[in-house]
This record gives structure tokens, sequence and C-alpha cells, in this order.
């Protein structure tokens, strides 16, 4: 059985109603980025990054997955399917892929600062809040400035994959935009994207490079629906 390896950001999500820093009506509005998502925004006003957290959480409750999400697990019935995704929301695994890795962290569960310890969480946090251990709690979320526990495991499985999808990211913002140059030099890409930009490893691939200039939610669908006729 084949392996492929999803690798899906921002814009995957957006079509389900998530809200990007990047909008301009986006939930980071008004922010400073490094006011909210960073260590040193957080030693500054816990209560501020907390409650902008606490948004973020409310309105994921209130989305669904969407139709790029649904053909992921489509495509994990008949083939090695492994998602390595950008998002914090957890709209892949609602839509029923098992195989998910979170690069930045996951929005419905929160960190104890003490022991370390990782918790499910799907109501507002708060300095309140503690840990079974007494320890406050943060969000499990990757801030700018800190390291990606997750990027060695991510390198692995696209060095183990034959093909890679990329949909929903524009590859440009590294450490994750790195990925992609792990994959076998036989691995084929496509790459899903309406304004499709290469970044260097893209750009080095383009032998074995398709690119799709399609939403995540009309292009993924078709993708998938050749790679299971192709079986």
């Amino acid at each position: 059985m084949k392996k492929i390896v999803v690798l899906t950001g921002a814009g995957i999500s957006a079509e389900s109603g998530i809200k990007t820093f990047r909008d301009a009506d986006g939930l980071w509005e008004g922010h400073d980025v490094m006011s909210v998502a960073s260590p040193e925004g957080w030693q500054k006003n816990q209560a501020l990054v907390q409650d902008f957290y606490n948004q973020r959480r409310r309105q994921l409750l209130s989305v669904e997955p969407n139709a790029a999400h649904y053909s992921i697990n489509k495509l994990g019935e008949e083939y090695n399917v492994e998602v390595i995704t950008q998002n914090v929301d957890d709209l892949h695994e609602r839509a029923g892929n098992k195989n998910v890795l979170h690069l930045h962290g996951e929005l419905r569960k929160v960190r104890c600062l003490a022991c370390y310890s990782v918790l499910d969480w799907d109501g507002d946090l708060s300095n309140k809040n503690l840990c079974s251990c007494g320890g406050n709690l943060r969000p499990h979320i990757v801030w700018f400035g800190e390291e990606v526990p997750e990027l060695q495991n991510a390198a692995r499985i696209v060095s183990e994959s034959e093909i890679a999808i990329i949909v929903g990211t524009s590859m440009q913002v590294y450490p994750a935009a790195s990925l992609i140059g792990y994959l076998p030099r036989f691995g084929k890409i496509y790459y899903i994207d309406p304004k499709p930009a290469l970044n260097y490893e893209l750009t080095l691939s383009q032998d074995r490079l398709t690119i799709i200039e399609e939403a995540a939610t009309t292009g993924l669908p078709k993708v998938v629906n050749n790679l299971l006729a192709e079986i």
C-alpha cells in the first residue's frame, strides 16, 4: 500500500469558516501577533492571551469539517495516509482522519507549566484553572520563538512517503516549508492552491510537481479521485 503524506495549512480550514490572522477580519485583528502568540506576550499579559485563545476555541466548536477534510479520509481507505498540519484545529480528526500530526499544537488542548501534562480542553481557560498537580495551564500551542517539537517526526513521515499532497498552505513559512525537501527523489508532489507560489524546495522539484490552481474543497477531491482511479 502506497504511503501518502498530506501537508495542510490555514487554507483548508478557512473554507470551513475558521478565521486566520491573515484575514482582514481575522481573530488576530487589533492584536500584534507577538502579544498573543509568543512567550514574551504570555509573560506580559496572560489574561489577554487566554482571552484570545478562548475566542478561537469557541469559534472552532461552531464550525464543521468540509469536503477537503473528508476527501483525505476517503483517500485513507485505499492508501496509507498521514496528515501533517500547521493548523491547531481538530477538523481533520472530526472528519475521521486518524493519523494527524499537529506541528503547531492543538487548540482543544492545554499544557501544564509544572508537570508538562497535556489535557483535553473545550471550555474557556483562565489562571484560575489548574492542573491536578497544582500547576498553571497554558494553551497547547507552539508560539513564535519556540521550538517545533514534532518537526523531526514530520520530516520522518515525509521521508517515508511516495506521494505528497500540499493543500491550504503556501509553504513559505519555515521550518514547516522545508518538509517537502525530505520527500524521496522519486516522490510525486501535488500542490493545490488558487494562487500557487513555489518555495525553494518546490522549485527544485518541478519535474515531479503537479499544480492544481483551485481551492481546497474542489482541488483536493479531484486529486483524491484521480489517485483512487489509479488503483
